[in-house]
């Protein structure tokens, strides 16, 4: 490990790797040193994703074409990393579901049924088939994606706050179990970023006024290093 690669010889898990946030996160992971494990929907993003590594002198990812609302195929993560690198050392819960935006009465099942299984269903799988990894590591870092609504409810987003906050109470209760363990585990609210959800969130918005991902990134990668401290808490980008 040197000052240039400070996560040399780590292994990172990236859900939503495909674009934005994951995208410029992955990358700098890369960068970094570590060896990125990327799951998004997508393959071609994911492709995408791997190209730009190689471009940027790294090794190129691991991929992981994954609908994070398929249990099985989650629940398989952690077997199939531990049969591979034998540990976890960063895992980074960052793919989300926004839904419909909407009065909540009107909202249909289905719709609440995927945010629920994206956003806080889906990040306890990621738990369950990713811990055993993480303690396995020297310096385990879990970070997982929020948002401000979580914490301020506004009209129309119901489903999503609530899901975010689920996230919230659930992550900062596994961080009270982890305490005691060389574990960190934190959570991240990028603020306001230019990313495709935003964009079907806020569609009268100039998204050259709104800061692009790779702005909060060193942020968010700050919480992934091996000297990194804080455990338990709410970190926002910019603070």
């Amino acid at each position: 490990m040197t000052n240039d690669h400070p996560l040399a010889g780590r292994v990172a898990l990236v859900t939503g790797a495909s674009r934005g946030i994951g995208f410029a996160l992955a990358r700098a992971l890369a960068a970094a040193g570590a060896q990125v494990v990327a799951t998004a929907r997508t393959q071609g993003g994911l492709e995408e994703l791997d190209d730009a590594i190689r471009a940027d002198g790294g090794p190129g990812a691991t991929l992981l074409p994954l609908n994070l609302a398929e249990a099985a195929k989650i629940d398989a993560i952690g077997p199939s990393l531990h049969q591979r690198f034998g540990r976890l050392d960063i895992l980074v819960g960052n793919a989300g579901a926004l839904g419909r935006l909407g009065p909540l009465g009107h909202l249909p099942e289905k719709d609440w049924a995927e945010i629920i299984a994206v956003n806080v269903t889906a990040n306890w799988r990621l738990i369950r088939t990713c811990e055993p990894l993480l303690r396995l590591s020297d310096a385990g870092r879990a970070v997982f994606v929020t948002s401000a609504i979580a914490q301020r409810p506004r009209a129309y987003w119901g489903p999503y706050g609530a899901s975010k906050a689920a996230l919230e109470h659930m992550v900062q209760g596994w961080a009270l179990e982890t305490a005691d363990s060389a574990l960190r585990v934190n959570l991240f609210d990028p603020g306001v970023v230019r990313t495709r959800m935003r964009a079907f969130a806020m569609p009268g918005e100039d998204p050259a006024s709104v800061p692009p991902p790779e702005s909060v990134v060193p942020a968010l990668l700050a919480l992934c290093l091996p000297g990194e401290t804080r455990h338990g808490v709410r970190v926002r980008a910019g603070n």
